[in-house]
């Protein structure tokens, strides 16, 4: 009974001291006005405490679920009536678009897997250009990859782009300005007050967690985050209007999500780090440049700009481009139509195809474990 006690105190101790170091991060990322704060921050703070205090950090997996759930309800949003029938009218661009750009991440993935000598699943989930977010709970579901690796090449996906693109659209090739507009503001901001959120918000809210836990039950790939946005969808289709949430609740989904994936990075376990950072960077500004290339191509198809095309290709995050779109008056329908087919894609198509992959890997896994097994008994 004692023991159970001092268990609990410490599991107690290990949660609020995550928490505060998370709390730092995010806070210090938020004041120097770096990209996407409460993931960043809380995930950065947390892996360098917790790889020096190894066994004073710790957190449920609940609270990653939680933030996950979040997520989820903010997707199912988008995923409204008018823009399906948007995204139907431009489903065969969509589709090639998102093919062409899948098979050039393919083939660089195999590049680097080689160049740095880490296995092509790995290197794979790390190059998928899908959001943040979503591409880790993939990754965190998924026991034969490296998740310290995954983070790396993703977080300097999101950083490259980040940079990138912005500078490309207010080139002078693009002739666009206001660049000041998004000097400060480069996170997706959503403004909310009680009055619109309630009583909606516990229909869905119940909706989100019985779909999560149905979705998990079924293992349904990154159920917690696809199980609530295809219930928020659902609702959504039959008439009943989900509130935006605000800012505050969006930020804290992702400081639970960046200070549980903090605490599951090891440095120790990236090898040829100079080798593995500077290939990552590299493959970055390749997707960048071929999502340029393929935007000049989606002008051929499509009657749109430069600046549309360029914005519904890039391989960022929806709420990013989104705002950029806004300020440049691009075609905010297509360019949020494309990311959000980009993502479904990723979502629905990405596990089906990699499932092989990852079957394999697990008898390569389990292979090298009996070996190493009948070593040590000799």
């Amino acid at each position: 009974m004692k023991s159970q006690h001092l268990f609990a105190n410490k599991q107690y101790t290990q949660f609020v001291l995550t928490m505060v170091t998370a709390l730092i991060g995010g806070t210090s990322f938020m004041m120097m006005q770096l990209p996407i704060p409460w993931l960043l921050g809380p995930m950065i703070s947390v892996l360098i405490a917790s790889n020096v205090w190894k066994a004073h950090y710790g957190l449920p997996r609940q609270v990653r679920d939680t933030g996950m759930i979040i997520v989820g309800y903010t997707i199912g949003l988008s995923l409204t009536a008018k823009a399906l029938q948007e995204m139907s009218h431009l489903l065969p661009s969509m589709l090639l678009m998102t093919m062409l750009l899948m098979l050039l991440c393919s083939g660089m993935a195999y590049a680097v897997s080689k160049l740095a000598r880490i296995d092509y699943l790995t290197v794979l989930m790390g190059s998928i250009p899908g959001g943040l977010t979503q591409v880790l709970a993939l990754a965190q579901e998924t026991e034969e990859v490296n998740i310290t690796v995954v983070t790396v090449m993703q977080v300097i996906r999101l950083m490259t782009i980040i940079i990138c693109v912005p500078a490309l659209i207010f080139s002078p090739v693009f002739g666009n300005r206001q660049a000041e507009a998004l000097a400060t503001q480069v996170t997706s901001v959503a403004h909310a007050n009680a009055a619109s959120i309630f009583p909606n918000l516990l229909i869905f809210g119940v909706v989100c967690i019985v779909f999560a836990l149905v979705g998990n039950k079924i293992r349904f790939p990154t159920a917690y985050l696809l199980g609530p946005a295809i219930g928020t969808a659902c609702l959504q289709m039959v008439g009943l209007s989900g509130p935006t949430l605000p800012s505050v609740l969006i930020n804290a989904a992702q400081f639970m999500i960046g200070a549980y994936v903090g605490l599951l990075l090891k440095p120790g376990e990236l090898t040829h780090k100079l080798r593995t950072i500077s290939l990552a960077i590299i493959s970055s500004l390749l997707l960048v440049s071929g999502a340029l290339g393929f935007s000049l191509l989606l002008t051929k198809f499509q009657p749109i700009s430069m600046s549309t095309a360029l914005l519904s290709l890039s391989p960022g995050g929806m709420d990013q481009m989104s705002l950029i779109a806004h300020v440049v008056h691009a075609d905010l329908s297509m360019v949020a139509g494309f990311q959000l087919f980009r993502m479904m894609f990723i979502f629905f198509i990405i596990p089906p195809l990699l499932r092989p992959m990852i079957k394999s890997a697990r008898r390569k896994m389990l292979a090298v474990k009996d070996h190493t097994k009948r070593l040590t008994q000799l």
